[in-house]
Protein backbone atom coordinates (compact mmCIF):
# COMPACT_ATOMS: atom_id res chain seq x y z
CA UNK A 1 0.00 0.00 0.00
CA UNK A 2 1.47 3.58 -0.76
CA UNK A 3 2.39 5.78 1.91
CA UNK A 4 1.21 9.75 2.06
CA UNK A 5 4.84 10.12 -0.07
CA UNK A 6 4.43 7.83 -3.09
CA UNK A 7 1.13 7.78 -3.40
CA UNK A 8 -0.45 9.72 -6.38
CA UNK A 9 -1.49 13.15 -5.43
CA UNK A 10 -3.16 16.03 -7.18
CA UNK A 11 -1.76 19.88 -6.84
CA UNK A 12 -2.68 22.76 -8.87
CA UNK A 13 -3.71 20.98 -12.61
CA UNK A 14 -0.71 17.94 -12.07
CA UNK A 15 -0.36 14.47 -10.70
CA UNK A 16 2.77 13.59 -8.36
CA UNK A 17 3.78 11.39 -5.42
CA UNK A 18 2.75 12.82 -2.35
CA UNK A 19 6.66 13.77 -1.16
CA UNK A 20 6.27 15.99 -4.76
CA UNK A 21 4.37 17.83 -3.75
CA UNK A 22 5.37 21.58 -2.36
CA UNK A 23 2.75 24.80 -1.58
CA UNK A 24 4.55 27.91 -0.75
CA UNK A 25 5.19 29.49 2.99
CA UNK A 26 3.58 32.14 2.30
CA UNK A 27 -0.08 30.72 1.29
CA UNK A 28 -2.88 32.19 3.44
CA UNK A 29 -4.24 28.51 4.02
CA UNK A 30 -1.11 27.77 6.21
CA UNK A 31 -0.74 31.33 7.60
CA UNK A 32 -4.68 32.19 8.25
CA UNK A 33 -6.42 28.70 7.99
CA UNK A 34 -7.69 30.44 4.60
CA UNK A 35 -8.81 27.54 2.86
CA UNK A 36 -12.04 24.91 2.70
CA UNK A 37 -11.93 21.61 1.95
CA UNK A 38 -14.29 18.49 1.80
CA UNK A 39 -14.01 14.75 2.56
CA UNK A 40 -15.69 12.74 0.03
CA UNK A 41 -16.47 8.95 0.93
CA UNK A 42 -15.19 6.22 -1.21
CA UNK A 43 -17.41 2.90 -1.53
CA UNK A 44 -16.63 0.47 -4.17
CA UNK A 45 -14.45 2.73 -5.56
CA UNK A 46 -17.12 5.26 -6.40
CA UNK A 47 -17.52 8.73 -4.66
CA UNK A 48 -20.65 8.92 -2.83
CA UNK A 49 -23.06 11.98 -2.85
CA UNK A 50 -20.81 13.60 -4.93
CA UNK A 51 -23.30 16.25 -5.71
CA UNK A 52 -24.14 16.99 -2.06
CA UNK A 53 -20.71 17.46 -1.10
CA UNK A 54 -20.36 20.04 -4.38
CA UNK A 55 -23.27 22.17 -2.89
CA UNK A 56 -21.53 22.46 0.62
CA UNK A 57 -18.14 22.94 -0.81
CA UNK A 58 -19.83 25.68 -3.04
CA UNK A 59 -21.48 27.13 -0.29
CA UNK A 60 -18.58 27.68 1.77
CA UNK A 61 -16.61 28.94 -0.92
CA UNK A 62 -19.35 31.56 -1.36
CA UNK A 63 -19.33 32.62 2.70
CA UNK A 64 -15.87 33.25 2.40
CA UNK A 65 -15.78 35.34 -1.02
CA UNK A 66 -13.53 32.56 -2.20
CA UNK A 67 -13.08 32.79 -6.32
CA UNK A 68 -14.18 29.02 -8.05
CA UNK A 69 -11.15 27.33 -9.24
CA UNK A 70 -13.03 24.35 -10.40
CA UNK A 71 -16.70 23.09 -11.07
CA UNK A 72 -17.91 19.82 -9.96
CA UNK A 73 -16.83 18.18 -13.31
CA UNK A 74 -13.15 19.03 -13.13
CA UNK A 75 -13.29 17.60 -9.55
CA UNK A 76 -15.19 15.13 -10.27
CA UNK A 77 -12.18 13.86 -12.79
CA UNK A 78 -9.39 14.83 -10.36
CA UNK A 79 -11.30 12.55 -7.62
CA UNK A 80 -11.64 8.72 -10.24
CA UNK A 81 -7.79 9.60 -11.68
CA UNK A 82 -6.63 9.80 -7.85
CA UNK A 83 -9.29 6.27 -7.24
CA UNK A 84 -7.63 5.05 -10.12
CA UNK A 85 -4.05 5.50 -9.50
CA UNK A 86 -4.20 5.01 -6.03
CA UNK A 87 -6.34 1.63 -6.84
CA UNK A 88 -8.98 2.88 -3.91
CA UNK A 89 -11.87 0.38 -3.10
CA UNK A 90 -12.99 2.39 0.05
CA UNK A 91 -11.84 5.67 1.63
CA UNK A 92 -12.15 9.14 0.99
CA UNK A 93 -10.91 12.04 -1.28
CA UNK A 94 -9.55 14.96 0.65
CA UNK A 95 -9.68 18.06 -1.27
CA UNK A 96 -8.13 20.99 -0.01
CA UNK A 97 -8.16 24.89 -1.76
CA UNK A 98 -6.66 27.39 -0.14
CA UNK A 99 -7.20 31.20 -1.21
CA UNK A 100 -3.60 31.30 -2.36
CA UNK A 101 -0.38 32.93 -2.12
CA UNK A 102 0.36 36.78 -0.74
CA UNK A 103 2.23 38.59 1.79
CA UNK A 104 1.46 38.28 5.04
CA UNK A 105 -1.70 40.37 5.38
CA UNK A 106 -4.64 39.50 7.43
CA UNK A 107 -6.72 41.72 4.50
CA UNK A 108 -7.47 39.45 1.62
CA UNK A 109 -6.93 40.69 -2.09
CA UNK A 110 -9.99 39.40 -4.51
CA UNK A 111 -7.07 39.03 -6.91
CA UNK A 112 -5.30 36.09 -5.37
CA UNK A 113 -5.42 32.43 -7.34
CA UNK A 114 -6.78 29.46 -5.07
CA UNK A 115 -4.19 26.48 -4.43
CA UNK A 116 -6.03 23.56 -5.09
CA UNK A 117 -4.54 19.70 -3.79
CA UNK A 118 -6.23 16.53 -3.63
CA UNK A 119 -4.89 13.01 -1.96
CA UNK A 120 -6.85 9.60 -1.01
CA UNK A 121 -7.05 8.35 2.13
CA UNK A 122 -7.62 4.36 2.48
CA UNK A 123 -9.40 2.93 5.09
CA UNK A 124 -9.86 -1.39 6.07
CA UNK A 125 -10.80 -3.22 3.12
CA UNK A 126 -14.80 -4.25 3.43
CA UNK A 127 -14.82 -2.05 6.53
CA UNK A 128 -18.72 -1.21 4.97
CA UNK A 129 -20.09 -4.89 4.71
CA UNK A 130 -17.96 -5.54 8.42
CA UNK A 131 -19.96 -6.64 10.99
CA UNK A 132 -19.50 -3.14 14.10
CA UNK A 133 -19.33 -3.64 17.59
CA UNK A 134 -19.83 -0.40 18.25
CA UNK A 135 -17.79 2.76 19.11
CA UNK A 136 -16.99 4.69 22.11
CA UNK A 137 -16.89 8.43 22.88
CA UNK A 138 -15.59 11.16 24.89
CA UNK A 139 -17.12 14.12 25.99
CA UNK A 140 -15.18 17.89 25.46
CA UNK A 141 -16.48 21.35 25.54
CA UNK A 142 -16.87 22.83 22.20
CA UNK A 143 -14.36 25.14 21.95
CA UNK A 144 -14.36 25.90 17.98
CA UNK A 145 -15.64 29.61 16.47
CA UNK A 146 -18.96 30.17 15.43
CA UNK A 147 -19.51 29.78 12.34
CA UNK A 148 -19.05 25.88 12.23
CA UNK A 149 -21.53 25.72 8.71
CA UNK A 150 -18.18 26.94 7.10
CA UNK A 151 -16.00 23.58 6.20
CA UNK A 152 -12.86 25.19 6.72
CA UNK A 153 -8.98 24.05 7.74
CA UNK A 154 -9.15 25.45 11.13
CA UNK A 155 -9.82 22.23 13.16
CA UNK A 156 -7.87 23.39 15.91
CA UNK A 157 -10.50 22.42 18.12
CA UNK A 158 -11.53 19.46 16.60
CA UNK A 159 -7.80 18.68 17.18
CA UNK A 160 -7.54 18.96 20.78
CA UNK A 161 -11.09 17.40 21.43
CA UNK A 162 -9.95 14.06 19.29
CA UNK A 163 -6.84 14.10 20.70
CA UNK A 164 -8.10 14.30 24.78
CA UNK A 165 -10.65 11.61 23.50
CA UNK A 166 -8.02 9.52 21.87
CA UNK A 167 -5.57 9.54 25.27
CA UNK A 168 -8.64 8.79 27.21
CA UNK A 169 -9.42 5.15 24.98
CA UNK A 170 -12.27 6.65 22.92
CA UNK A 171 -12.81 6.56 19.49
CA UNK A 172 -14.47 10.03 18.80
CA UNK A 173 -15.52 13.02 20.76
CA UNK A 174 -18.42 14.53 21.89
CA UNK A 175 -18.88 17.76 21.49
CA UNK A 176 -21.25 20.05 24.15
CA UNK A 177 -21.82 23.28 23.97
CA UNK A 178 -21.57 26.08 27.19
CA UNK A 179 -25.38 25.12 28.08
CA UNK A 180 -24.57 21.47 28.41
CA UNK A 181 -25.82 20.43 25.13
CA UNK A 182 -24.38 18.26 22.42
CA UNK A 183 -23.38 19.99 18.71
CA UNK A 184 -21.88 17.19 17.13
CA UNK A 185 -19.02 14.73 16.86
CA UNK A 186 -15.39 15.57 16.31
CA UNK A 187 -15.77 14.74 12.76
CA UNK A 188 -18.87 13.24 12.95
CA UNK A 189 -22.64 14.20 13.37
CA UNK A 190 -24.37 12.47 16.17
CA UNK A 191 -27.21 11.06 17.16
CA UNK A 192 -29.18 9.50 19.58
CA UNK A 193 -32.36 7.44 20.00
CA UNK A 194 -34.76 7.49 22.76
CA UNK A 195 -37.70 5.49 22.61
CA UNK A 196 -38.78 4.96 18.75
CA UNK A 197 -37.47 8.48 18.01
CA UNK A 198 -34.57 9.86 16.08
CA UNK A 199 -33.28 12.79 17.80
CA UNK A 200 -30.93 15.07 15.41
CA UNK A 201 -29.79 18.65 16.16
CA UNK A 202 -30.97 21.41 13.99
CA UNK A 203 -28.84 22.91 11.06
CA UNK A 204 -27.61 26.15 12.26
CA UNK A 205 -24.32 27.70 12.46
CA UNK A 206 -23.61 25.66 15.33
CA UNK A 207 -22.90 22.57 13.54
CA UNK A 208 -21.20 21.16 10.29
CA UNK A 209 -23.91 20.27 7.65
CA UNK A 210 -23.25 16.61 7.60
CA UNK A 211 -23.65 15.23 3.82
CA UNK A 212 -23.83 11.69 5.52
CA UNK A 213 -26.57 13.22 8.01
CA UNK A 214 -28.55 14.52 4.59
CA UNK A 215 -28.87 11.20 3.22
CA UNK A 216 -29.10 9.39 6.61
CA UNK A 217 -32.15 11.50 7.26
CA UNK A 218 -33.76 10.84 4.40
CA UNK A 219 -33.57 6.97 4.47
CA UNK A 220 -34.66 7.12 8.11
CA UNK A 221 -37.63 8.95 6.77
CA UNK A 222 -38.04 6.57 4.40
CA UNK A 223 -37.76 3.29 6.72
CA UNK A 224 -40.60 5.02 8.41
CA UNK A 225 -38.65 6.33 11.47
CA UNK A 226 -39.98 9.34 13.68
CA UNK A 227 -37.43 12.05 13.82
CA UNK A 228 -37.34 14.99 15.96
CA UNK A 229 -35.09 18.23 15.17
CA UNK A 230 -34.12 19.69 18.39
CA UNK A 231 -31.62 20.40 20.99
CA UNK A 232 -30.21 17.21 23.28
CA UNK A 233 -27.96 17.53 26.44
CA UNK A 234 -25.03 15.40 27.04
CA UNK A 235 -27.60 13.82 29.63
CA UNK A 236 -30.12 12.76 27.55
CA UNK A 237 -27.18 11.11 25.02
CA UNK A 238 -26.22 9.44 28.02
CA UNK A 239 -29.50 8.12 29.15
CA UNK A 240 -30.22 7.37 25.39
CA UNK A 241 -31.56 3.98 23.94
CA UNK A 242 -29.19 4.13 21.12
CA UNK A 243 -27.10 6.28 19.66
CA UNK A 244 -24.90 6.76 16.44
CA UNK A 245 -22.81 9.41 14.49
CA UNK A 246 -22.58 9.59 10.31
CA UNK A 247 -19.62 10.68 8.24
CA UNK A 248 -18.01 9.85 4.80
CA UNK A 249 -15.80 7.22 6.00
CA UNK A 250 -17.56 6.10 9.24
CA UNK A 251 -21.30 5.57 7.78
CA UNK A 252 -23.59 5.22 10.21
CA UNK A 253 -21.65 3.74 13.46
CA UNK A 254 -23.34 2.60 16.52
CA UNK A 255 -22.15 4.15 19.81
CA UNK A 256 -22.19 2.14 22.38
CA UNK A 257 -20.40 3.79 25.25
CA UNK A 258 -19.61 7.46 26.08
CA UNK A 259 -17.59 9.02 28.85
CA UNK A 260 -17.48 5.05 30.04
CA UNK A 261 -21.23 4.70 31.02
CA UNK A 262 -22.75 2.07 28.37
CA UNK A 263 -25.10 3.67 25.54
CA UNK A 264 -28.56 1.49 26.27
CA UNK A 265 -27.51 -2.37 26.57
CA UNK A 266 -23.89 -1.22 25.43
CA UNK A 267 -23.86 -3.14 21.92
CA UNK A 268 -25.10 -1.74 18.27
CA UNK A 269 -28.97 -1.51 18.67
CA UNK A 270 -31.56 -2.95 16.35
CA UNK A 271 -32.35 0.73 15.22
CA UNK A 272 -29.31 2.11 14.24
CA UNK A 273 -27.82 -1.20 12.49
CA UNK A 274 -31.19 -1.53 10.21
CA UNK A 275 -30.44 2.17 9.33
CA UNK A 276 -27.04 1.53 8.75
CA UNK A 277 -27.44 -1.40 6.01
CA UNK A 278 -30.68 1.26 4.41
CA UNK A 279 -28.01 3.51 4.00
CA UNK A 280 -25.16 1.75 2.46
CA UNK A 281 -27.77 0.07 0.01
CA UNK A 282 -29.08 3.65 -0.52
CA UNK A 283 -25.78 5.25 -1.74
CA UNK A 284 -24.77 2.23 -3.59
CA UNK A 285 -27.78 2.23 -5.74
CA UNK A 286 -27.67 5.60 -6.55
CA UNK A 287 -23.98 5.67 -7.64
CA UNK A 288 -23.64 5.80 -11.45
Amino acid sequence: MATHLTQTVYLNGSYMPGGEAKLSIFDRGLLFADAVYEGLGVLDGKVIDFDMHMGRLQASMAKLNFPVPLGPEGILEICNHLITENKLAEGFIYLHITRGEADRDYVYSDALKPNVFAFSQETVSGKADAPVSGVSMKSHPDLRWKRRDIKTSNLLGQVIAKTAASRAGAYEALMVDDEGYVTEGGATSFFIIRGKTLLARPVTNEILHGITRQTMLRVAGELGYAIEIRRFTLEEALTADEAFLTGASSYVEPVVQIDGQPVGAGAPGDFTLRLRAAYLQAVRSAQP
